[in-house]
């Protein structure tokens, strides 16, 4: 019987993958749009005399770059002198430089496309929230919400814009051309209020390739979603921290000392960008979803700049897992079940509560309802909670018979 459920595994997970891959090919010839890459800087004409409209023409400058060097107000401005402004040449070039990134990020965005997707957002984590208040998600819907969430926001309204892109991107274009894109600031802050909102929500039921990498996830899961099929492994929070921490290190690092986005060349979330996918990159992402079936949320837990700035503003999200320990039997259940550590910090608090990705799984195996979405600090549990069961597994471990009082 077991056999047959692995089989059906890998030929789910090769439909799911084809038809993200294929759909998202589709759709990114449907939407068009232009390439998201920084302009090179290079060496301006500069003559004796020259006015700023013949300084634009020149040098091939647009004139909202012209407009945002020299503080334009009207098209009769543009007459004027550059030795008008007492500007070295020096310092227009870098700020034509600025400039002009900053023209070139607002002109590959599709601003029809971003208002629709934070809207789908917005009703989509209410959609979901409110399941998850009343305890409604089922391991059926669960998986039904993560295809439903990587079709639209991955498939349909592409990759961009992502928490993960307004982290990297923001670094990048900060140590590459010394400027920051105020829209990309106020879609940072949405996402970090999401966080704050309700436990990491936009990463749980919005992120186009965290839901796509849940739903790997749970294909090798059986029907009551508490156990893998294939062996599943969670991998000490102490461990992925830490990569992570590094990995993000490093990243700033190469963006600051060689303005290079080291990340684009791995980016998953090309996954909904099939025909940008090179080789390296084709690789990495075959390798992070594969992975899913076996570690929950690996380019999570792992690499994603925002995984780790969202882990730090969870810590004082409103909304988050609680336990009721007056009901709780110490069963431990929801910790088995849940697909990665942090099940146990949150029960036990013994340790460092890691990423909680709120996906609802302890909610629905624990046997006595004692655990909920609420807002308000955890409790802790008493000091014998769970003290007590371990030291009657233990004596049962060595063939003694242990009374609890």
């Amino acid at each position: 019987m077991e056999k047959p459920g692995k089989g059906k595994i890998a030929i789910q997970f090769i439909l799911l993958i084809a038809v993200v891959v294929i759909f998202s090919f589709i759709s990114t010839k449907i939407w068009g749009g232009r390439p998201e890459t920084l302009p090179e800087a290079e060496a301006l004409i500069f003559k004796a005399e020259m006015t700023i409209a013949e300084f634009g023409k020149q040098n091939q400058l647009p004139n909202p770059v012209l407009k945002k060097v020299f503080g334009l107000k009207t098209k009769e401005d543009l007459q004027k002198k550059i030795d008008d402004f007492n500007l070295s040449q020096k310092d227009i070039s870098d700020k034509i430089n600025r400039a002009a990134a900053l023209n070139a990020e607002y002109e590959s965005k599709n601003w029809v496309k971003i208002p629709i997707k934070f809207i789908s957002w917005i009703i989509f984590l209410i959609i979901a929230f409110r399941l998850m208040r009343k305890a409604q998600i089922t391991p059926g819907i669960r998986k039904a919400l993560y295809f439903i969430a990587s079709m639209i926001f991955g498939v349909i309204l592409g990759s961009d814009p992502s928490a993960m892109g307004t982290v990297k991107d923001a670094i990048v274009l900060l140590a590459a051309k010394g400027a920051i894109f105020p829209p990309r600031m106020i879609a940072l802050t949405i996402f970090l209020l999401m966080v704050f909102l309700a436990n990491k929500f936009i990463c749980s039921w919005g992120c186009q390739v965290g839901v796509l990498q849940d739903l790997v996830f749970r294909l090798n899961r059986n029907r009551k979603d508490s156990k893998g099929i294939f062996k599943q492994v969670k991998p000490p929070f102490v461990v992925t921290n830490t990569v992570r921490i590094l990995f993000f290190g490093v990243f700033t690092l190469i963006a600051f000392i060689w303005a290079l986005d080291s990340i684009e060349f791995i980016d998953p979330f090309k996954v909904y960008k099939p025909a940008m996918v090179g080789t390296i990159a084709g690789i990495f992402i075959g390798a992070v979803l594969v992975a899913s079936l076996f570690i929950y949320r690996p380019w999570c837990h792992l690499f994603c700049p925002f995984g780790l700035v969202g882990w730090l503003v969870e810590k004082i999200s409103i909304f988050k897992i609680h336990v009721n320990y007056e009901t709780c039997i110490a069963c431990e259940s929801c910790a088995r079940a849940c697909p990665s550590t942090v099940m146990n910090a949150i029960l036990k608090r013994e340790h460092v509560i890691p990423d909680c990705f709120a996906c609802g799984t302890c909610i629905g195996v624990c046997p006595t309802d004692s655990i909920h979405f609420l807002a308000g600090r955890r409790s802790r549990p008493p000091a014998d909670k769970f003290k007590e069961k371990e030291k009657v597994e233990q004596d049962s471990a060595l063939g003694q018979t242990t009374y609890a009082p």
